[in-house]
Protein backbone atom coordinates (compact mmCIF):
# COMPACT_ATOMS: atom_id res chain seq x y z
CA UNK A 1 0.00 0.00 0.00
CA UNK A 2 1.12 3.35 -0.66
CA UNK A 3 -0.50 5.63 1.84
CA UNK A 4 -0.28 9.48 3.11
CA UNK A 5 -1.14 9.78 6.03
CA UNK A 6 -1.28 13.38 7.98
CA UNK A 7 -0.48 12.75 11.71
CA UNK A 8 -1.90 15.66 14.20
CA UNK A 9 -1.77 14.69 18.01
CA UNK A 10 -2.78 16.44 21.19
CA UNK A 11 -0.08 18.81 21.15
CA UNK A 12 -1.64 22.33 20.92
CA UNK A 13 1.15 24.33 22.66
CA UNK A 14 2.71 26.96 20.77
CA UNK A 15 5.76 29.25 21.74
CA UNK A 16 4.34 32.16 19.26
CA UNK A 17 1.43 34.33 19.71
CA UNK A 18 0.21 35.66 16.41
CA UNK A 19 -3.01 37.27 16.35
CA UNK A 20 -4.64 35.30 14.08
CA UNK A 21 -3.56 31.65 15.76
CA UNK A 22 -6.25 30.21 18.22
CA UNK A 23 -3.64 28.83 20.04
CA UNK A 24 -1.12 31.57 19.99
CA UNK A 25 0.93 31.40 23.29
CA UNK A 26 -1.21 28.42 24.97
CA UNK A 27 0.76 26.43 26.96
CA UNK A 28 0.32 22.27 27.49
CA UNK A 29 0.75 20.90 30.89
CA UNK A 30 3.49 17.83 32.07
CA UNK A 31 0.75 15.71 31.58
CA UNK A 32 -0.38 16.90 27.87
CA UNK A 33 3.14 16.61 26.93
CA UNK A 34 3.72 13.52 28.02
CA UNK A 35 0.13 12.55 26.44
CA UNK A 36 1.28 14.01 23.10
CA UNK A 37 5.01 12.20 23.43
CA UNK A 38 3.55 9.06 24.00
CA UNK A 39 1.17 9.33 21.06
CA UNK A 40 3.32 10.66 18.69
CA UNK A 41 6.35 8.02 19.50
CA UNK A 42 3.48 5.30 19.46
CA UNK A 43 2.53 6.70 15.84
CA UNK A 44 6.22 6.72 15.11
CA UNK A 45 6.43 2.97 15.90
CA UNK A 46 3.72 2.03 13.88
CA UNK A 47 5.54 3.78 10.87
CA UNK A 48 8.76 1.77 11.64
CA UNK A 49 7.00 -1.34 11.31
CA UNK A 50 5.01 -1.11 7.86
CA UNK A 51 7.57 -2.32 5.71
CA UNK A 52 5.80 -3.81 3.66
CA UNK A 53 3.70 -0.24 2.80
CA UNK A 54 5.43 2.86 1.10
CA UNK A 55 4.51 5.90 3.68
CA UNK A 56 4.47 9.75 3.13
CA UNK A 57 3.54 11.63 6.52
CA UNK A 58 3.56 15.13 7.19
CA UNK A 59 2.73 16.30 11.14
CA UNK A 60 1.02 18.84 11.09
CA UNK A 61 0.71 19.97 14.71
CA UNK A 62 -1.81 22.51 15.88
CA UNK A 63 1.34 23.92 18.12
CA UNK A 64 4.83 24.12 17.63
CA UNK A 65 6.06 20.41 17.00
CA UNK A 66 10.01 21.31 16.49
CA UNK A 67 10.53 22.78 19.83
CA UNK A 68 10.00 19.43 21.59
CA UNK A 69 12.48 17.01 21.78
CA UNK A 70 10.27 13.84 20.31
CA UNK A 71 9.15 15.43 17.52
CA UNK A 72 12.69 16.22 16.76
CA UNK A 73 13.86 12.61 16.99
CA UNK A 74 10.88 10.98 15.17
CA UNK A 75 11.58 12.76 12.00
CA UNK A 76 14.99 11.76 12.33
CA UNK A 77 14.53 8.35 12.59
CA UNK A 78 11.57 7.99 9.98
CA UNK A 79 13.89 9.67 7.43
CA UNK A 80 16.30 6.99 7.74
CA UNK A 81 13.94 4.23 6.92
CA UNK A 82 13.92 2.97 3.10
CA UNK A 83 9.93 2.38 3.09
CA UNK A 84 9.33 6.12 4.02
CA UNK A 85 9.21 8.08 0.94
CA UNK A 86 8.76 11.29 2.56
CA UNK A 87 8.48 12.54 6.25
CA UNK A 88 7.88 16.24 6.69
CA UNK A 89 6.25 18.87 9.38
CA UNK A 90 5.05 21.93 9.35
CA UNK A 91 6.92 24.83 11.83
CA UNK A 92 7.44 28.05 12.77
CA UNK A 93 11.42 27.10 12.56
CA UNK A 94 12.07 29.00 16.22
CA UNK A 95 13.93 25.41 16.89
CA UNK A 96 17.77 24.86 16.43
CA UNK A 97 18.77 23.46 13.12
CA UNK A 98 22.04 21.57 14.52
CA UNK A 99 19.48 17.97 14.63
CA UNK A 100 19.37 17.92 11.18
CA UNK A 101 22.50 16.87 10.96
CA UNK A 102 21.68 13.54 11.58
CA UNK A 103 18.46 13.06 9.09
CA UNK A 104 18.32 12.21 6.11
CA UNK A 105 17.88 14.59 3.91
CA UNK A 106 16.92 12.76 0.75
CA UNK A 107 13.41 12.13 2.76
CA UNK A 108 13.12 14.77 5.00
CA UNK A 109 11.18 18.33 4.60
CA UNK A 110 10.25 21.39 6.32
CA UNK A 111 7.08 23.68 5.61
CA UNK A 112 8.54 26.75 7.43
CA UNK A 113 5.43 30.10 7.98
CA UNK A 114 7.05 33.29 8.70
CA UNK A 115 5.43 35.25 11.49
CA UNK A 116 6.30 38.64 11.36
CA UNK A 117 6.68 40.19 14.67
CA UNK A 118 7.14 36.85 16.35
CA UNK A 119 10.92 36.61 15.41
CA UNK A 120 13.76 38.86 14.26
CA UNK A 121 13.45 38.71 10.53
CA UNK A 122 17.37 37.75 10.33
CA UNK A 123 16.72 35.05 12.90
CA UNK A 124 14.59 33.73 10.61
CA UNK A 125 16.23 34.53 7.36
CA UNK A 126 19.27 32.97 9.22
CA UNK A 127 17.77 29.70 9.84
CA UNK A 128 16.25 28.88 6.19
CA UNK A 129 20.13 29.37 5.14
CA UNK A 130 20.69 26.69 7.87
CA UNK A 131 18.43 24.38 6.15
CA UNK A 132 19.99 25.17 2.54
CA UNK A 133 23.44 24.34 3.93
CA UNK A 134 21.86 20.83 5.47
CA UNK A 135 20.38 20.16 1.55
CA UNK A 136 16.74 20.33 3.71
CA UNK A 137 13.83 20.11 1.25
CA UNK A 138 11.74 23.43 2.86
CA UNK A 139 9.26 25.58 1.31
CA UNK A 140 8.95 29.31 3.15
CA UNK A 141 5.56 30.93 3.52
CA UNK A 142 3.33 33.55 4.96
CA UNK A 143 0.39 34.79 5.38
CA UNK A 144 -1.26 37.27 3.30
CA UNK A 145 -2.24 40.14 5.62
CA UNK A 146 -1.58 43.17 4.53
CA UNK A 147 0.75 44.04 6.95
CA UNK A 148 3.09 41.66 6.07
CA UNK A 149 3.29 42.13 2.53
CA UNK A 150 6.47 44.31 2.84
CA UNK A 151 7.91 41.63 4.59
CA UNK A 152 7.09 39.24 2.03
CA UNK A 153 8.50 41.02 -0.66
CA UNK A 154 11.96 41.36 1.37
CA UNK A 155 11.88 37.96 2.45
CA UNK A 156 11.51 36.53 -1.64
CA UNK A 157 14.05 38.95 -2.51
CA UNK A 158 16.61 37.16 -0.07
CA UNK A 159 15.80 34.18 -0.16
CA UNK A 160 16.96 31.60 -3.06
CA UNK A 161 14.95 31.73 -6.19
CA UNK A 162 14.93 27.59 -6.16
CA UNK A 163 13.57 28.23 -2.46
CA UNK A 164 9.36 28.39 -3.21
CA UNK A 165 7.66 31.10 -1.38
CA UNK A 166 4.25 30.19 -0.46
CA UNK A 167 1.49 32.86 0.70
CA UNK A 168 -2.09 31.58 2.15
CA UNK A 169 -4.86 33.79 2.56
CA UNK A 170 -6.00 35.21 5.92
CA UNK A 171 -8.82 33.63 7.05
CA UNK A 172 -11.98 35.54 6.60
CA UNK A 173 -10.16 38.32 4.72
CA UNK A 174 -11.64 39.57 0.95
CA UNK A 175 -9.09 40.06 -1.35
CA UNK A 176 -9.52 42.56 -4.01
CA UNK A 177 -8.01 41.89 -7.63
CA UNK A 178 -5.24 44.84 -6.91
CA UNK A 179 -4.45 43.08 -3.25
CA UNK A 180 -4.77 39.60 -4.80
CA UNK A 181 -2.20 40.95 -7.52
CA UNK A 182 0.41 42.01 -5.18
CA UNK A 183 0.20 38.84 -3.33
CA UNK A 184 0.44 36.96 -6.82
CA UNK A 185 3.36 38.68 -7.83
CA UNK A 186 4.94 36.92 -4.68
CA UNK A 187 3.42 33.52 -5.48
CA UNK A 188 2.15 32.83 -8.77
CA UNK A 189 -0.19 30.07 -7.36
CA UNK A 190 -1.64 32.53 -4.35
CA UNK A 191 -5.19 32.17 -6.40
CA UNK A 192 -5.71 28.84 -5.42
CA UNK A 193 -5.08 29.63 -1.87
CA UNK A 194 -7.78 33.23 -2.56
CA UNK A 195 -11.33 31.60 -2.43
CA UNK A 196 -12.40 28.09 -1.36
CA UNK A 197 -12.41 25.77 -3.80
CA UNK A 198 -16.12 23.95 -4.13
CA UNK A 199 -15.45 20.57 -2.61
CA UNK A 200 -19.29 19.48 -2.33
CA UNK A 201 -19.93 16.10 -4.53
CA UNK A 202 -16.40 15.90 -6.46
CA UNK A 203 -13.47 13.08 -6.60
CA UNK A 204 -10.69 13.12 -3.29
CA UNK A 205 -7.78 11.07 -2.77
CA UNK A 206 -9.01 11.47 0.82
CA UNK A 207 -10.39 8.12 2.10
CA UNK A 208 -8.14 6.49 -0.20
CA UNK A 209 -5.31 7.20 -0.70
CA UNK A 210 -4.80 9.86 2.19
CA UNK A 211 -5.54 10.04 5.48
CA UNK A 212 -5.85 11.50 8.72
CA UNK A 213 -4.75 10.00 12.47
CA UNK A 214 -5.05 11.73 15.84
CA UNK A 215 -3.19 10.75 18.69
CA UNK A 216 -5.37 8.26 19.80
CA UNK A 217 -5.00 6.79 16.44
CA UNK A 218 -8.62 7.26 15.31
CA UNK A 219 -8.27 7.48 11.12
CA UNK A 220 -10.49 9.93 9.45
CA UNK A 221 -10.40 10.74 5.59
CA UNK A 222 -8.76 14.35 6.41
CA UNK A 223 -8.09 16.99 9.37
CA UNK A 224 -11.76 18.49 8.19
CA UNK A 225 -14.10 15.64 7.93
CA UNK A 226 -15.27 14.07 11.34
CA UNK A 227 -16.69 10.31 9.79
CA UNK A 228 -14.71 8.08 11.59
CA UNK A 229 -12.55 5.19 8.99
CA UNK A 230 -11.52 3.04 11.55
CA UNK A 231 -8.14 2.77 13.97
CA UNK A 232 -4.86 2.48 12.80
CA UNK A 233 -3.43 0.60 15.41
CA UNK A 234 -6.05 -2.39 14.94
CA UNK A 235 -6.16 -2.04 11.11
CA UNK A 236 -9.87 -1.32 10.99
CA UNK A 237 -8.74 1.59 8.52
CA UNK A 238 -7.88 -0.65 5.83
CA UNK A 239 -11.02 -2.03 4.32
CA UNK A 240 -12.43 1.35 4.95
CA UNK A 241 -9.87 2.94 2.24
CA UNK A 242 -12.12 3.30 -1.22
CA UNK A 243 -12.62 6.10 -3.42
CA UNK A 244 -14.63 8.77 -2.30
CA UNK A 245 -16.26 11.81 -3.37
CA UNK A 246 -16.09 15.26 -0.58
CA UNK A 247 -19.02 15.62 1.63
CA UNK A 248 -18.62 19.73 2.39
CA UNK A 249 -19.70 22.11 0.46
CA UNK A 250 -16.20 23.95 0.46
CA UNK A 251 -12.95 23.48 1.22
CA UNK A 252 -10.38 26.66 2.27
CA UNK A 253 -7.28 25.21 3.11
CA UNK A 254 -4.42 24.00 1.52
CA UNK A 255 -3.34 20.54 3.17
CA UNK A 256 -7.30 19.47 2.43
CA UNK A 257 -7.57 20.98 -1.24
CA UNK A 258 -4.41 20.01 -2.56
CA UNK A 259 -5.95 16.47 -2.70
CA UNK A 260 -8.84 17.20 -4.85
CA UNK A 261 -9.02 15.59 -8.35
CA UNK A 262 -10.45 18.17 -9.78
CA UNK A 263 -7.49 20.40 -9.25
CA UNK A 264 -4.18 19.89 -11.05
CA UNK A 265 -2.18 20.39 -7.85
CA UNK A 266 -0.74 16.76 -8.12
CA UNK A 267 0.89 17.96 -11.21
CA UNK A 268 1.66 21.27 -10.00
CA UNK A 269 3.76 19.65 -6.43
CA UNK A 270 4.27 16.68 -7.93
CA UNK A 271 7.18 15.25 -5.58
CA UNK A 272 6.32 17.56 -3.28
CA UNK A 273 2.78 17.41 -2.19
CA UNK A 274 3.82 17.16 1.57
CA UNK A 275 6.40 19.88 1.85
CA UNK A 276 4.32 22.63 -0.48
CA UNK A 277 7.16 22.94 -2.87
CA UNK A 278 6.10 22.72 -6.84
CA UNK A 279 7.59 20.57 -9.33
CA UNK A 280 9.01 23.61 -10.97
CA UNK A 281 8.94 26.52 -8.79
CA UNK A 282 7.10 29.61 -10.01
CA UNK A 283 9.02 32.18 -11.07
CA UNK A 284 8.58 36.33 -9.87
CA UNK A 285 9.86 39.44 -11.05
CA UNK A 286 12.76 40.78 -8.45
Amino acid sequence: MDLTILYRGPLASCDYDCPYCPFAKRRDSRAQLAADRAALERFAGWAAAQEGDRLSLLFTPWGEGLVRSWYRRALVELSRLPHIRRVAIQTNLSCRTDWLDAADADTLALWCTYHPGQTPYDRFLDKCRDLAEHGIRHSVGVVGLPEHLDLARRLRADLPEQVYLWVNAAEGHTYTDAEADRWTALDPLFPYSRHPHRSAGLPCRTGESVVSVDGEGTVRRCHFVRAELGNLYDGSYRRALRPRSCPLAVCDCHIGYVHLETLPLYDVFAGGVLERIPAAVPLVHR
